[in-house]
């Protein structure tokens, strides 16, 4: 029983695999638009009934999938502590909390639900690949924005300096001038905040074209560790072929 569960809920490569995983992505992006939809503000009691209903019904599936997941893994406490374990345990945890606790602040795990969507990684093989790929760029991506935190506060520090002094209530401290820098480097510029002093307009010149690298190196870290997550999932599927054929 334990090894069929296992085909089932592991292997997508079996017809009962891709069946079962196109079932669960489904009711994943159903639950999500159901999540939507509950915003609505003219909703009918009747809607809201209905939603809270299918809701129910995803949560018991989900809640049947997480318990079965716990009962096929070989290391049960490594899956639950596991990326995907905290995301499937994240998934249902909202609607138990708000539930069987009657307490208004716990309303705001309801937002928890959000992420079922990360849910769809584990069902969609391309998705798979952003996992593999974020594995292999784990420490340039912690570098990146260790350096993206210290050019933040490098430009705050900067700021303050030329634009105190002319504009004391928008750059009134450095700590006041970390929203502008976040703005500039991601080259958002939403206007709201802007140097009026020469000093203030030539040190932004260069924020700027700092900004445009800073937000390109996380675009070829991403693309790169993409191509090397296929390369290596080719290379996967090829051995698996070679063996499925010596058999």
């Amino acid at each position: 029983m334990r090894t069929w569960l296992w085909n089932i809920l592991e292997d997508n490569t079996t017809r009962k695999g891709r069946i079962f995983d196109n079932i669960i992505q489904g009711l994943i992006m159903l639950s999500l638009i159901g999540f939507a939809v509950e915003t609505l503000p003219d909703l009918s009691d009747q809607a809201r009934h209905f939603l809270y209903n299918f809701e129910l019904f995803c949560v018991v599936v989900f809640t049947i999938e997480y318990v079965l997941r716990i009962y096929v893994a070989k290391k049960p406490l490594k899956y639950i502590f596991s990326f995907y374990g905290i995301v499937d345990l994240l998934a249902i945890l909202p609607f138990y909390l708000s539930t069987t606790l009657d307490l208004r602040a716990l309303r705001s795990f309801r937002i928890l639900r959000l992420f079922r969507a990360f849910k769809l990684v584990r069902y969609n093989k391309a998705l798979k690949r952003f996992h593999v790929a974020a594995h292999l760029v784990k420490e340039e991506i912690v570098l990146f924005f260790i350096i993206t935190l210290i050019l933040i506060y490098l430009t705050s520090a900067g700021i303050y300096f030329f634009e105190n002094e002319a504009q004391p209530d928008s750059f009134a401290s450095i700590f006041h001038s970390f929203w502008w820098a976040i703005v500039t480097l991601t080259t958002v510029g939403y206007g709201d905040v802007f140097p009026v002093t020469i000093g203030g307009k030539i040190f932004t010149f260069f924020v700027l074209i700092i900004g445009v690298g800073i937000v390109t190196v996380p675009a070829g870290l991403v693309a790169s560790a993409l191509s090397r997550a296929r390369e290596i999932e080719e290379h996967k599927d090829e051995g698996k072929q070679t063996s499925d054929t010596k058999k």
